[in-house]
């Protein structure tokens, strides 16, 4: 994608009418990345409108093409209010281009709007790619927990918690 494409990028708010297109930019921007570790898609469309129901997913498009996207989901605690992140993802013809750094800023825009403090995400320990590019943005290693035991996985393997104060 060239620079001038990549200015034209808009961020809206996904509503329901956009569960397919997102159940199918998720899975094939997760199956070009983890195909080597997980079997088969990352998701259906009865979780993606799940998850439509209790948080927000975030849409990055060009031409009315849906390019990527991310969800987020504030969590309301006693004394702090979080945000989580995740399903950062980006059509696998797109990639390198800034858009998941695009929707990364998006993201921590809106949960901030909201009046989240922190931002928490969850990568998987195989992704040796990922805690880079999350350190860049800012966010450190909080703990470690389980892969989703209902997601069926060809080797062993578990999240890296990252979080990042995003309170201005």
């Amino acid at each position: 994608m060239t620079n001038p494409e990549r200015n034209l990028i808009s961020i809206r708010v996904a509503t329901t009418a956009d569960a397919a297109a997102i159940t199918d930019v998720i899975n094939r921007a997760f199956r070009s990345a983890e195909n080597f570790f997980v079997k088969g898609d990352r998701l259906d469309q009865t979780e993606v409108d799940r998850l439509l129901s209790t948080g927000t997913f975030l849409l990055a498009e060009a031409k009315n093409v849906m390019l990527g996207c991310v969800y987020v989901e504030p969590k309301f605690a006693v004394q702090s209010i979080r945000a989580y992140l995740g399903l950062l993802s980006v059509d696998p013809d797109q990639q390198g281009g800034g858009i998941g750094s695009k929707l990364m800023d998006a993201a921590e825009d809106h949960c901030r709007k909201l009046g989240c403090a922190f931002m928490d995400i969850h990568v998987v320990n195989l992704r040796k790619e990922l805690p880079g590019f999350y350190h860049r943005r800012g966010y450190v290693e909080t703990g470690t927990s389980e892969f989703p035991p209902e997601v069926e996985t060809k080797i062993p393997c578990h999240f890296i918690e990252m979080s990042k104060d995003i309170w201005p």
